[in-house]
């Protein structure tokens, strides 16, 4: 039986692109420089704030810190606004609560962003872990978080799910020893998870629970 369960965030618990691209959009718009749809931006995110500056801003690198201290205030005022939970999510994560698994985040967000999410869109659920970009720590798929949260739980990696939507997620949990599951419904394709090595692929939420006991 898994023991804990570790999640990625944007893509995997939330779909936060309408946000993002929001807060990035008006960013953009106020150094002169043109945005994007929506859906365009499921390219750009996944390595943490500053990738998405400098995917955005292209050729125009003169204007990303302009353009990235413009989004980090935006976003952090503006995360919770279109951003939506994916349907099945709660019930699944009360059922591996429940089950006695441990819950956790790991996020290449600002701290600050994962925790403002985490509280606007589950607050009936407790996780032992919510972690995001934090100073000493390198971003995924740099596996040092992901053990630092089994470390912090004293759960072996081996006994631990590590949940996510992109090859940054299968790298690290594999990495670190875990067992990866691809999600499907969240930014990127399936093609990405299976060349990235997950150990399991799930097309809907109702299927996280039926993975405690495998």
């Amino acid at each position: 039986m898994f023991q804990s369960a570790i999640f990625d965030l944007d893509g995997t618990l939330i779909n936060s692109l309408p946000d993002i691209a929001g807060a990035m959009n008006r960013s953009l718009a106020k150094c002169g420089l043109p945005g994007f749809e929506v859906e365009e931006y499921r390219m750009k995110v996944g390595n943490g704030v500053f990738k998405i500056a400098e995917r955005s801003v292209g050729e125009r690198t003169d204007l990303m810190p302009q353009v990235l201290s413009y989004y980090m205030k935006d976003y952090a005022e503006n995360c919770c606004v279109n951003s939506y939970v994916y349907p099945g999510i709660p019930e699944a994560l009360s059922k591996m609560a429940a089950a006695g698994v441990s819950l956790s985040v790991f996020s290449n967000k600002d701290q600050g962003d994962v925790e403002r999410v985490m509280r606007h869109y589950f607050p009936g659920i407790a996780f032992a872990c919510i972690r995001g970009r934090q100073e000493g720590v390198p971003l995924k798929p740099a596996p040092d978080g992901a053990l630092r949260i089994a470390r912090e739980l004293g759960i072996d990696p081996e006994r631990t799910l590590y949940v996510g939507d992109s090859k940054m997620d299968m790298l690290c949990g594999g990495q670190a020893g875990m067992v990866t599951v691809g999600v499907t419904w969240g930014f990127r394709d399936r093609e990405e998870l299976i060349e990235h090595h997950a150990q399991y692929l799930i097309d809907r939420p109702e299927e996280l629970p039926e993975l405690i006991n495998r």
